[in-house]
């Protein structure tokens, strides 16, 4: 069984804030800044989403998400969407890419939503702290890294009874077989 951690969570963290620098300071050299930082978003969208599903025990509809993933971004470098919309386009599709393949309820789905958006406001005060992109990343997958600890599905036990009447089930089954065995010997 693949899972991930909170150590593969850092681990992540760090490889990314080391990509996403070098790789942006070396195409703002050719191509300028906004161009370079839209590159390294959605790059580092991409992997982070094909770790996403590499780690995930599901198997369908992996092709369909990096498809689409594929179409929106070619769509918004087409239209060349706003900033701000760029980057919530690939946050969007990161968030929905962990709510199709980790949970299996609305609520954790929703905190993983809170999450996400929460490690926006923290990378954002990270970037106007520092303004190092190194940090900005670092503290983003960092707060992503936390999605591990948010429980896959929320369930309750609404029959409390059945834990008793599993464990009279197997009492019940012990005492046939052992009437059985009984039997058995008895009968040689």
């Amino acid at each position: 069984m693949k899972t991930i951690t909170f150590p593969d969570g850092v681990l992540v963290a760090l490889l990314s804030s080391l990509v996403g620098t070098v790789t942006f300071y070396g195409l703002s050299s050719f191509f300028g800044d906004n161009i370079a930082i839209r590159f390294v978003i959605s790059g580092l969208s991409l992997v982070y989403i094909l770790y996403l599903l590499r780690k995930s025990n599901e198997r369908i509809g992996r092709i369909l998400v990096v498809v689409a993933w594929i179409v929106i971004t070619l769509i918004s470098w087409a239209l060349w969407t706003p900033a701000v919309l760029f980057v919530l386009t690939n946050l969007a599709m990161i968030w929905l890419t962990r709510s199709l393949y980790f949970y299996s309820s609305l609520f954790s789905s929703l905190t993983d939503l809170g999450l996400t958006a929460l490690s926006v406001v923290i990378a954002l005060w990270a970037a106007t702290q520092s303004n190092n992109l190194f940090l900005t990343i670092w503290c983003f997958f960092l707060t992503q890294a936390l999605f591990v600890m948010i429980p896959s599905s929320i369930k309750t036990n609404k029959n409390p009874t059945k834990i008793y009447s599993k464990e009279a089930d197997f009492q019940h089954a012990y005492r046939v077989a052992e009437s059985a065995v009984r039997k058995l010997s008895v009968n040689q």
